[in-house]
């Protein structure tokens, strides 16, 4: 157990996503009988593409967030529960006693469904894992029982690979890298975003092509990259009481940040291009017909704009509904940039920005009420492993909480609550209903 514990800590501080994930791709590139030159340069671009776009988001996170911040202190309202965003909770919950058991339980089961063709997903992003982990954590508190947690983490494992599988096609259609997907589990917000997102296409509005190139092409100038940015973070920075000068500079910084993603996310298009090729024909020659999708990050889908345009718009309603619903406890701060609904609006509704900004208001809610409940359990977590101290009186949690309804559901069902039982059948039923009809799109687009 301890030489397990040691290699988990090690892959996770040591290397970090930048070193392990194209580590894993050049050895899959060898195995897939890639020349060594080959793998190596495109395993070594892979680690240049995560580290630009790790820079950015850090540039992106670090501008907008701030000037989000000062929106927030500029209302004057105070709340219990301070936002400490996903970095916090995921330093917690490697903090926990059985995280370094996640490791093994998330490779075992996603080769066992591999072996038995039941995914077409093989997930490299082993970062990710602290998110099952967290899972594991939050329903282990609620039910008492740490095999619980632990069965609520597998069913998520299997769940997010499922996801993986219908998101692999929409995956390249959005980013032009084939062969790869992103079974992240932000994506299964999509869950209760799908049967709203039905009804909306059937709104002539939301129904039209309304991604950036659309954009550019009603609105012109405006719907440019750079004065998108521009624009968004000038009047961001006004709201936040930055002045003039300091409402220019922010707006300068996110036409920036704009600007450079979709250069960066060329990158990994050209990282992932050859090693999904060699693995497509390594597949084709011993496997007939299978398919094979790798698993990566969600910042392999940084380099659209809609992604940001969504969640910057977005803040505001954040903001405003944490002081008016009754009942939340905190005020977004650290979380504000909401990710947790962004990633998954991007892939369900094909980049269309006015659908992707109407989810990410009726989601909203949702996050603050999950962020609310969980809180007292976050506060725990971080006071019994020493990951953070929290002051008496005061609360730790996270306002964009990422899959509140389901980790809800999960703890309370376990726990033998019935309405939560009847709710998460409902759920998974709406999950198949996604899964099928996906799959079902997904497969008259390969037809023609």
């Amino acid at each position: 157990m301890d030489v397990l514990q040691t290699i988990v800590s090690y892959i996770l501080n040591d290397l970090g996503a930048a070193v392990f994930v194209p580590a894993l791709m050049l050895i899959i590139g060898l195995c897939m009988k890639m020349k060594i030159s080959e793998a190596f340069i495109s395993a070594l671009t892979l680690g240049i593409a995560f580290t630009g776009m790790s820079i950015l988001i850090d540039y992106m996170m670090e501008s907008m967030g701030d000037a989000a911040a000062s929106l927030a202190q500029n209302t004057g309202v105070t709340l219990p529960a301070v936002d400490g965003g996903w970095p916090g909770m995921a330093a917690i919950s490697w903090a926990w006693p059985y995280a370094f058991l996640m490791f093994p339980l998330t490779i075992g089961i996603n080769i066992l469904l591999l072996i038995v063709n039941r995914t077409k997903t093989l997930n490299v992003d082993m970062w990710n894992v602290w998110n099952k982990i967290f899972t594991a954590v939050m329903v282990s508190y609620i039910t008492g029982s740490t095999i619980w947690g632990f069965v609520a983490a597998s069913i998520q494992i299997i769940l997010e690979l499922k996801a993986g599988d219908i998101w692999g096609p929409e995956v390249e259609r959005l980013t032009s890298i084939p062969g790869v997907t992103v079974p992240h589990f932000i994506t299964l917000i999509c869950t209760l975003l799908f049967p709203i997102d039905e009804l909306l296409k059937k709104i002539p509005f939301f129904n039209k092509p309304m991604d950036a190139d659309a954009l550019k092409e009603k609105i012109g100038i405006f719907g440019e990259n750079s004065v998108m940015g521009g624009i968004i973070g000038l009047l961001l920075g006004l709201a936040a009481g930055y002045g003039v000068a300091g409402s220019l500079q922010l707006a300068v910084q996110a036409a920036t940040a704009l600007t450079l993603f979709p250069m960066v996310s060329k990158l990994f298009s050209q990282a992932l291009s050859p090693i999904s090729e060699a693995i497509s024909d390594f597949m084709k020659k011993r496997f007939e017909g299978k398919e094979v999708f790798i698993g990566l990050d969600w910042p392999i889908l940084a380099g659209r704009n809609e992604l940001w345009v969504a969640v910057i718009i977005t803040i505001p309603v954040l903001l405003i509904l944490a002081i008016i619903l009754p009942g939340n406890i905190v005020l977004p701060f650290a979380g504000i940039i909401n990710l947790s609904f962004v990633v998954g609006a991007l892939l369900l509704t094909n980049a269309n920005l006015g659908r992707m900004i109407f989810h990410g208001i009726v989601s909203a809610p949702l996050f603050l009420y999950g962020a609310t409940y969980f809180a007292q359990y976050i506060t725990r977590l971080a006071n019994e492993t020493g990951a953070a101290n929290v002051p008496d009186g005061k609360l730790l949690s996270w306002s964009t909480f990422e899959g509140p309804e389901i980790r809800y559901l999960f703890a309370t069902g376990f726990s033998g609550n019935i309405l939560s039982i009847i709710l998460l059948i409902v759920w998974f039923a709406l999950f198949y209903w996604m899964y099928t009809s996906k799959k079902k799109y997904n497969q008259s687009l390969e037809k023609g």
